[in-house]
């Protein structure tokens, strides 16, 4: 007879506003209840554990021992992420990070060692894979609708305030956040034009620091050699006033596909019936002006993806190694920028 799993038990690392929409989006996610929430900021901590009737901690150590608790979801600043990972691990915790996975493919190949060895899974979250527009366009590239992939490129024009790097402890630090715009806002977007498009082989970049005073770059522009031939532009910045939607264009042999923050604006083919070239109203895109997550939908998608991955023994849909692929493009870019020459990804 089937039955369906027991009700899970997950602990939430960080009790800042990311970590709110985890708490949200495991709410939300069915047979999942929230056990205990560590952070460093004990008054937050303290709030978001009685809203969401879960076990404040101040201590990590006391926090991963906290039972029951079969995985964690970490929202703490990005340099935290592999260190708390393993600690969580070697607990027999399955991991569920924000991304960026880290901000050291170093540290990041220790995570990823450490759950290997432990036996549990490790998660990222890229939420954007999981929104219906984006994962429409996955289908039409799997699928090779475009052809030949010929150019590709990727805009994050975002703003943000000179309050949000002031007002944290974190953001913008060579040590936590690991860079600003590129690390922190564009790695989503980068991590789906490699998941559209395809590896990335060589980067030539340069960045500079135009509005914020931050030790990370608020303006970064590269230029990208994919494996497969394909040439691409990517641009990240925090610096753009008021703020635009994110847009991604791909251009085939077969034709071009333009996505604008979340929804699929253009469809222009050789073969327009055959593909049916649809297009969606372009959102505004809270995100390019605001750090906050308005819907925790995407989020949800991917705690309850890893749930089930963790029930049928199967990797989730961005696995750590499908993360890391992000870093490293990024890790290139940055000593592309230092060194002012084409750098390999590795």
């Amino acid at each position: 007879m089937n039955t369906l799993p027991a009700k899970r038990h997950i602990g939430l690392i960080g009790g800042g506003n990311i970590t709110r929409t985890h708490a949200l989006a495991a709410r939300a996610a069915s047979g999942l209840q929230i056990a205990a929430i560590f952070g460093a900021n004990a008054g937050k901590t303290a709030a978001l554990a009685e809203e969401f009737g879960a076990t404040a901690y101040a201590d990590l150590d006391a926090f991963l021992a906290h039972r029951p608790m079969d995985l964690v979801a970490i929202g703490s600043p990005s340099g935290l992420h592999a260190d708390q990972g393993i600690a969580a691990a070697r607990r027999g915790l399955h991991v569920l990070t924000e991304k960026p996975i880290d901000v050291s493919t170093v540290k990041t190949d220790l995570l990823i060692k450490e759950v290997r060895r432990a036996g549990v899974k490790l998660g990222v979250f890229f939420q954007d894979r999981f929104k219906p527009e984006i994962k429409r366009l996955k289908a039409l590239m799997d699928r090779k609708a475009l052809g030949k992939v010929i150019l590709a490129d990727a805009r994050v024009k975002w703003y943000r305030p000179p309050a949000y790097y002031a007002d944290s402890k974190w953001r913008g630090t060579l040590a936590l956040d690991g860079g600003a715009a590129l690390i922190n806002q564009g790695i989503h977007t980068l991590d789906l034009l490699l998941w559209l498009v395809g590896d990335v082989a060589s980067v030539d970049a340069q960045k500079t620091t135009a509005l914020h005073r931050i030790e990370g770059e608020d303006t970064l522009t590269a230029l990208l050699e994919f494996r497969n031939g394909a040439l691409g532009v990517f641009v990240a910045a925090t610096s753009i006033c008021p703020g635009y939607p994110r847009r991604i264009e791909i251009s085939g042999a077969q034709g071009t596909v333009i996505l604008e923050h979340d929804g699929i604006i253009a469809m222009d083919m050789r073969d327009a019936a055959k593909e049916g070239a649809q297009r969606t109203a372009a959102e505004a895109g809270q995100n390019a002006s605001s750090a906050a997550v308005a819907d925790a939908g995407a989020h949800q998608a991917v705690i309850e993806d890893f749930l089930n991955a963790i029930d049928t023994d199967r990797e989730p849909a961005c696995s750590g190694a499908e993360a890391r692929k992000s870093l490293a493009v990024t890790e290139a870019i940055y000593e592309s920028c230092r060194a002012r020459r084409r750098v390999a990804v590795r």
